[in-house]
């Protein structure tokens, strides 16, 4: 496919998204009806669909409209001039028809009043969380939102020092570097599509996982028993299993998000029990009990834009609720003088350090240990984690 026909591509798959279907839908069904395009034209086309919807708001005033065509009239006129855009709006063979000149002058217009929505790239009760959470630097994490993720490994270091697993990795076309965030990230800089598919991957010497993840597990305390409590695909449990020697055992609400654990332990040369609700209280207590609660998952926006415009207030007052209930189903699991971490892949203080407040003023026999917020940025996602500290039920 063309660059232009990439974009025609891209404002179909846009305004399906834009009409009420999920956005990996329309890629999908459009993937189905496209029988032609390469893999490297869908990954080229699911770029530009996940830009325009990172960059929502400012895309749709500079593109002259919240359409499809508008989100990628906008996205094609980053760094071009008026004439090399106009090239691939031609209106020939499968280019996107021809730009007006309302459009090109929306696009190269040198100033636009904006409003909140459009400086943050986000609704604006959205805006005003971020305003509430980080006052001055609220602009500074909005805007880290609208850019694309990079990709992070994390090396199993029982199996490969960073060294070997970027020697490994090199041999299949993937490179990547030491990253900062935590001792065993790696960061992709050519190829990460091809991570899937490297003997690095096969023999696991690596997972895929974002730096700010790593560091919540490397930053755990030691523990005999571990229960990683909303588990989902289990990459918390097998990180926190690689560094440390404790008895692994896992468990979550919706027992199908585990389907993939047992053969991502055996991969990593781990051992997870699974539990179900009732064996978390039988096998209780654990020295360290791991919630990584359902968010609004905002910190890791970057990678699936569709949330920051499908959030509602309402939606987050649920959340937030189903965050407390699961710390306090928690809170009667751990050890006295164990830990109990709580993690989010949210940048919201609301779901964050004021959950935590509420929770110690409903739990005296709980102190805090240490909170930490991640901000999304070069080295990784938004994450914050908490470590609370089991005293004694007579505290």
């Amino acid at each position: 496919m063309t660059p232009p026909a990439r974009l025609s591509a891209a404002i179909e798959v846009l305004d399906l998204y834009l009409g009420g279907q999920p956005v990996e839908k329309a890629l999908t069904n459009w993937a189905r009806r496209s029988r032609f395009a390469g893999s490297k034209d869908r990954a080229a086309i699911r770029d530009i669909v996940f830009d325009c919807i990172r960059n929502r708001k400012s895309y749709a005033a500079y593109g002259h409209g919240e359409t499809g065509r508008g989100l990628t009239c906008a996205h094609a006129a980053k760094g071009r001039d008026r004439e090399d855009l106009q090239a691939l709006f031609t209106g020939e063979g499968h280019a996107p028809s021809p730009l007006t000149e309302d459009e090109l002058g929306a696009l190269h217009r040198t100033r636009v009043r904006q409003s909140w929505e459009m400086m943050h790239d986000l609704p604006e009760w959205l805006a005003e969380e971020i305003a509430a959470s980080f006052g001055d630097k609220s602009m500074q994490v909005a805007r880290a939102l609208t850019r694309r993720a990079p990709v992070f490994l994390r090396v199993n270091l029982s199996r490969a020092s960073r060294d070997d697993a970027i020697t490994s990795l090199a041999q299949d076309g993937v490179t990547a570097v030491v990253a900062r965030r935590s001792e065993t990230a790696l960061e992709v800089i050519e190829n990460p599509r091809k991570v899937a598919m490297s003997a690095a991957f096969a023999d696991g010497l690596i997972e895929l996982q974002d730096a700010s993840s790593q560091a919540i597990c490397a930053g755990l305390p030691p523990s005999r028993r571990m229960l990683d409590y909303c588990a989902g695909g289990g990459g918390k449990v097998l990180a926190y299993g690689d560094l440390n020697t404790a008895a692994l055992f896992a468990h979550d609400a919706n027992p199908r998000r585990l389907s993939d654990l047992a053969p991502r332990a055996a991969r990593a040369g781990l051992s997870v029990q699974i539990l179900d609700k009732a064996a978390c209280r039988t096998q209780a207590p654990f020295d360290l009990v791991l919630c990584d609660v359902p968010c609004s998952g905002s910190g890791a926006w970057r990678r699936s834009p569709e949330g920051k415009w499908a959030l509602t207030p309402e939606s987050l007052s649920n959340l937030q609720k189903i965050q407390a209930s699961i710390l306090d189903e928690a809170a009667g699991l751990v050890a006295v003088g164990g830990c109990l971490a709580y993690v989010t892949c949210s940048v919201f203080k609301s779901e964050n350090n004021d959950q935590i407040q509420l929770f110690l003023k409903r739990h005296s026999q709980y102190k805090l240990a240490s909170e930490t917020q991640y901000l999304p940025n070069a080295s990784g996602d938004g994450l914050f984690v908490a470590h609370l500290t089991r005293r004694g039920d007579d505290a």
